[in-house]
């Protein structure tokens, strides 16, 4: 059955069915779908139980440690526009129950409806896994033969990067969250190590976990990228000087003495599991050679470097 009326919970499935030209078939996203720019005209069906773009990232982490306490939900469907979308297809997202409406909202989801549609999970952990998704949501709408190309011109790039041969590899860190700070798991660990880097800490296709400010001296890396989940670049610049500045630890990493400490735009190129963490494979590759790749080139405002 081919898919007409499609609902999306999850940001890059929006992004990955606008590229794809299946824009008019989609008939509710959540309120994180905001890329493309015409994504925001589309139904919200999925909305946060609180506004994060109002709250500092610690506010942000006790307010889901609360909720997740008592047992309390982080997203709300919005029933009436649910009912009015009539998706035959819901793509929906296994890999983290904070970042996107997960399988609480799937299933509230179902209830509402009081039919079942075909069901699309997404549970991609590393570059191979998100290339994946974009064949299997281009065989849900018959666009298979656009969907190869995409992923021929994405690979293509990813194979090119991995074949400069850099003088270098500095051991890098990328930081998830600020206040508590987290690793970055999923597929940033590969992307570090095919941008020319060495990964500090975390593994690839592994969740992000907690770590503390000693367990990051301890590794004492060439290079931080701070990459907040669901930041862009300016608002990751100004937490981490607002949380970091005046921590002595910190102060003291080498890293920070010399000026490599980096934000990037999270929320648009690492965060999510989309065909943009492509770029941001570019992205970290000119974190890490400037010299050397100054071929590349990479959307303005995307990085930029951090003094405490």
């Amino acid at each position: 059955m081919v898919a007409e009326r499609i609902v999306s919970f999850l940001p890059s499935a929006t992004e990955l069915l606008f590229e794809l030209g299946a824009h008019e078939k989609i008939v509710g996203v959540t309120h994180e779908c905001v890329y493309p720019e015409a994504a925001k005209s589309k139904p919200r069906v999925i909305r946060s139980v609180f506004d994060s773009d109002k709250m500092s990232s610690a506010e942000i982490d006790r307010t889901v440690s609360e909720l997740a306490r008592n047992g309390e939900d982080l997203f709300i469907v919005n029933e009436d526009a649910l009912r009015n979308a009539r998706p035959d297809l819901i793509i929906a997202q296994g890999t983290c129950a904070v970042c996107s409406a997960h399988t609480n909202e799937l299933n509230k989801a179902l209830q509402i409806l009081g039919y079942r549609p075909q069901i699309e999970v997404l549970d991609p952990h590393s570059i191979q896994d998100i290339l994946e998704s974009v064949r299997n949501i281009a065989r849900k709408i018959e666009s298979e033969e656009q969907g190869a190309k995409l992923v021929t011109t994405l690979q293509n790039r990813v194979n090119t990067m991995k074949t400069r041969n850099f003088a270098t590899r500095p051991k890098v860190l990328c930081i998830e969250w600020v206040e508590p700070f987290f690793t970055a798991g999923h597929w940033i660990p590969e992307m570090v190590q095919i941008a020319g880097g060495i990964n500090a800490i975390g593994e690839a296709g592994k969740h992000s976990r907690r770590m503390s400010m000693e367990e990051v001296a301890a590794t004492d890396p060439d290079i931080i990228v701070m990459m907040p989940c669901g930041f862009d670049a300016e608002r990751t610049s100004a937490e981490c000087v607002s949380s970091l500045a005046e921590k002595r630890t910190w102060k003291n990493l080498r890293a920070v003495k010399e000026d490599h400490v980096f934000c990037v735009d999270a929320n648009s190129y690492f965060s999510k599991p989309s065909i943009r963490t492509i770029t941001g494979i570019e992205i970290l590759a000119k974190i890490f050679h400037p010299q050397e790749t100054e071929d590349l080139i990479v959307p303005a405002g995307s990085y930029r470097r951090m003094t405490f």
